[in-house]
């Protein structure tokens, strides 16, 4: 069983910055491609970036494309969500997912594991 849980969220003015974090635990971390998605009040979650298992692969929405960077330290279990230049359109609760098997990048549905989220909030 993987543990993933989430931090780093918080309250910030728009174009201002944050780093969420994701720590696994319960499987080789270098094992699981990892994504976050984020999910705002009566939407559906939507795909925001994930990253493959070595960390050679990144892929991102469109609307977060050149203000979000994802990255992962395998040697410390733990995936990272660098976020820049925020829009009070970025504010949602952030969920980290991580997938032991086949997946597609931006379907939620192919990950296995989820963590708890982390709201961000950004403000005008």
């Amino acid at each position: 069983q993987v543990q993933l849980v989430e931090s780093g969220g918080g309250v910030v003015q728009a174009g201002g910055s944050l780093r969420l974090s994701c720590a696994a635990s319960g499987r080789t971390f270098s094992s699981l491609a990892m994504g976050w998605f984020r999910q705002a009040p009566g939407k559906e979650r939507e795909f925001v970036s994930s990253i493959n298992r070595s960390g050679d692969y990144t892929y991102y929405a469109d609307s977060v494309k050149g203000r979000f960077t994802i990255s992962r330290d395998n040697a410390k279990n733990t995936g990272f969500l660098q976020m820049n230049s925020l829009k009070p359109e970025d504010t949602a609760a952030y969920y980290c997912a991580a997938a032991i098997g086949s997946y597609y990048p931006a379907e939620p549905h192919t990950y296995d594991y989820w963590g708890q989220g982390t709201q961000v909030t950004v403000s005008s």
